[in-house]
């Protein structure tokens, strides 16, 4: 079924000449140097295709024939390709990593021109293999391409450097960071590698397998792809690419099948789910998000709103467009009361995680839901988190900015939390019991965090609580988005409780605090609450005693006592359990935000 539905997504962006989809047999890469010759084959100049794409120099992206899978052994690609397989160029990388295993010992001095030389003839039989390949096309006999196998049979690496020089730097950059080259004929815009599309369209089937067989995606007796391309740009992937299909070993293969025979498809359902998937995980994709370890990617059976703004709800902001996530979630709210999405509520949304392993990407998430599902389960998230905020808090809500708050950085997140938490939310299930203990622990050691940080912990905390209310049917009371004075958990009314004792000990203190009772008391006192709290009704009293303001003394106490009498008559417990140390916490934010609001707010 993935496999299908990334299909029908190639057929999808195919069809609309506007999204520039490669057709079958060819992709779009980045050239950025194009050797210029003229039609007979002698050398004119190098056009550099480079252009700044941030602080990067990219380039520009050109239709060539796809590329070959390249593991092992010398295989070229057909009219463009890395410097060493064009021109014969070696491979300055390799020969720099000899040169710095050279001066650190690892390789003795006179083996040092012998291993370079390896390099270089290296390079000769990639750029042989390179012209043997156009020899053997179906467009040998192309004018402009017998002009680039003439310039190549004809010494092209002395006819370069004779012509700019060995301080040129582009024939710097050819010989550091063997990037992609291609040709194009003087007085011509478009490469040669661009130039032959119907023609080499019609062979493409001619590399395919003899091997014949009923195509798992299909459904069509049809030759069958041996080797599957590459899939790109996944987090923690080796930078090759890795295979999704893939059966490199005697022990994955069954009756004497070979390599990727074992799961049958199609030479055309091939290119098409590896090109939909390499197109969603492209560099500058929208339909693509880190979550944790695990890079996502989804998409829609027809184009439509909430594809795309759905990554916002999930990713952190980019310094571009810091309120992302919010302008997203308006989206959300405004779509579903507003009817924009009628029309498209029964479309099919796709949802597919993926992670590394090894040589191969390992599926951790799918999903096949209706637009209308979706963006409800997410609508649902959104009303477990929303809770009231500080005045200069925007109120920043995407799901990777919420859990970033828990941790110092993202790489310190659990790994299974983010999963986990993606799964809870699209198919409305109980968040994670990881989430409560990692908010719990948060909170207790980081006590200088952000406001925005601060509410979205306590946020998650709310969510967890009422979600597992809702769904298990308990008897505890949902929480509110802002102070319920009438929440009787004990809990939550020591929260409160200890967060009035807070601001009574700053009003009478004023600027002489080195610390609150918050820094030294909030962990004993969310936890074991009678070791603490005795103690910290000795301090209220001496607290009173120093405010100045008769009427402010007779407010906290009147506060007090309301609190107070919401606690049961045997007193203050021993312990509170992790849920009843969530409402603690719930409930000494309610009560701070709602000490500082004004009287107007209130």
């Amino acid at each position: 079924m993935i496999l299908q539905a990334l299909c029908e997504y190639y057929q999808r962006k195919a069809s609309d000449p506007e999204n520039g989809v490669a057709p079958e047999g060819f992709s779009y890469e980045q050239i950025p140097f194009l050797v210029e010759i003229d039609e007979n084959g002698v050398f004119v100049n190098i056009q550099d295709m480079r252009s700044l794409n941030g602080k990067k120099l990219l380039g520009r992206k050109f239709l060539v024939p796809k590329a070959v899978s390249r593991t092992a052994g010398i295989k070229a690609n057909l009219l463009w390709d890395k410097a060493d397989y064009s021109l014969g160029i070696p491979d300055g990388a390799k020969l720099a990593e000899i040169a710095k295993k050279a001066e650190k010992g690892k390789i003795k001095a006179e083996n040092v021109e012998k291993e370079n030389e390896k390099i270089r003839q290296a390079a000769v039989k990639r750029q042989a293999a390179f012209v043997e390949e156009l020899k053997k096309s179906c467009v040998a006999e192309e004018k402009d391409v017998k002009a680039v196998i003439s310039f190549l049979e004809h010494d092209p690496l002395e006819k370069i450097k004779n012509k700019l020089g060995f301080e040129n730097e582009i024939w710097k950059t050819l010989n550091s960071e063997n990037p992609n080259v291609s040709f194009i004929i003087l007085g011509e815009s478009t490469p040669v590698c661009s130039s032959h599309k119907d023609a080499l369209s019609k062979t493409s089937d001619s590399t395919a397998s003899e091997k014949t067989g009923i195509c798992l995606v299909t459904g069509e007796s049809t030759s069958i792809d041996r080797i599957h391309p590459m899939i790109k740009n996944v987090v923690g992937a080796q930078s090759s690419g890795a295979a999704i299909i893939s059966f490199n070993k005697d022990s994955f293969t069954s009756f004497g099948n070979k390599q990727n025979f074992n799961a049958p498809v199609s030479k055309s359902a091939t290119f098409a789910y590896t090109e939909a998937l390499n197109m969603l995980l492209d560099k500058n994709s929208k339909n693509k998000m880190r979550v944790g370890d695990m890079t996502m990617v989804f998409w829609s059976e027809k184009s439509n709103q909430f594809e795309d703004f759905f990554n916002d709800l999930w990713a952190l902001p980019t310094k571009d467009n810091p309120d992302a996530d919010i302008d997203a979630v308006k989206k959300l709210y405004s779509s579903i009361n507003t009817g924009v999405f009628i029309e498209d509520s029964a479309t099919r949304f796709y949802i597919l995680g993926l992670s590394p392993n090894a040589a191969r990407l390992a599926i951790r998430y799918w999903q096949i839901g209706t637009i209308d599902d979706i963006s409800n389960k997410l609508k649902q998230h959104f009303d477990d988190v929303e809770i009231i905020k500080p005045a200069k808090d925007k109120g920043q809500c995407a799901l990777m900015a919420m859990l970033a708050s828990l941790v110092r950085k993202l790489d310190d997140l659990p790994p299974n939390l983010c999963g986990d938490m993606t799964k809870a939310i699209l198919q409305g299930l109980p968040y994670p019991q990881m989430l409560l203990q990692l908010c719990l622990r948060r909170i207790r050691t980081d006590f200088e965090a952000y406001p925005s940080n601060e509410r979205m912990r306590i946020a998650l905390l709310k969510a967890f609580l009422n979600r597992k209310q809702r769904i298990y049917k308990t008897t505890d009371k949902e929480i509110t988005m802002s102070l319920d004075t009438t929440n009787q958990n004990i809990g939550y009314r020591l929260g409160r409780l200890f967060a009035t004792l807070e601001k009574l000990q700053e009003e009478a203190q004023g600027g002489n605090l080195n610390s609150t009772i918050k820094d030294r008391y909030y962990g004993a006192a969310s936890s074991t609450p009678c070791t603490v709290f005795p103690q910290l009704f000795k301090l209220k009293n001496f607290h009173l005693a120093k405010l100045s303001n008769p009427g402010r003394k007779t407010n906290f106490e009147k506060l007090i006592g309301e609190i107070t009498d919401g606690i049961p008559a045997e007193g203050i417990p021993a312990h509170l359990n992790l849920d009843d140390q969530a409402r603690f916490a719930i409930g000494y934010y309610h009560q701070r935000q709602d000490l500082f609001k004004s009287k107007e707010e209130k």
